[in-house]
C-alpha cells in the first residue's frame, strides 16, 4: 500500500481509538482492561510477525520499536489491572488476618 493510505488508515484508527476509550464510565474500566490485554497480546504477536519480515534496516527498527511498545503496554496493563483487583479484594484478606490473629 502506498504511505498516503497507511497514513490514512493511522489517523482514522486513532481517531476511533480516542473516542471509543473516551466514552466508556469508570466503573467499566477494569471489565474492558482485562478484554483489552489480550488484544495488545495480539498486538505483540503482530509487531513480532513484522519485525521477522522486515527486510529493510528502517522497518526493522520501527518494528522492534513496535514490539517494545507493545511489550510495556501489555504488562502495564496486567499491572493495572492487579492493583485494581487487589482494591476489591483488600478488605476481606486483611479481615481474614485480624480473624486469624484473634484466634490465637
Amino acid at each position: 500500500m502506498d504511505p498516503i493510505t497507511l497514513l490514512t488508515f493511522f489517523v482514522l484508527s486513532v481517531f476511533v481509538g480516542f473516542e471509543v476509550v473516551s466514552k466508556v464510565s469508570s466503573t467499566l474500566h477494569t471489565p474492558l482492561m482485562s478484554g483489552a490485554n489480550a488484544i495488545h497480546g495480539i498486538i505483540l504477536v503482530g509487531a513480532i510477525i513484522v519485525a521477522g519480515r522486515a527486510e529493510e534496516p528502517v522497518l526493522l527498527v520501527v518494528a522492534l520499536i513496535a514490539v517494545l511498545l507493545a511489550t510495556v503496554n501489555l504488562v502495564g496493563g496486567f499491572v493495572v489491572t492487579d492493583r485494581m483487583l487487589e482494591m476489591f479484594g483488600g478488605r476481606k484478606r486483611a479481615a481474614s488476618a485480624t480473624d486469624t490473629e484473634e484466634a490465637r
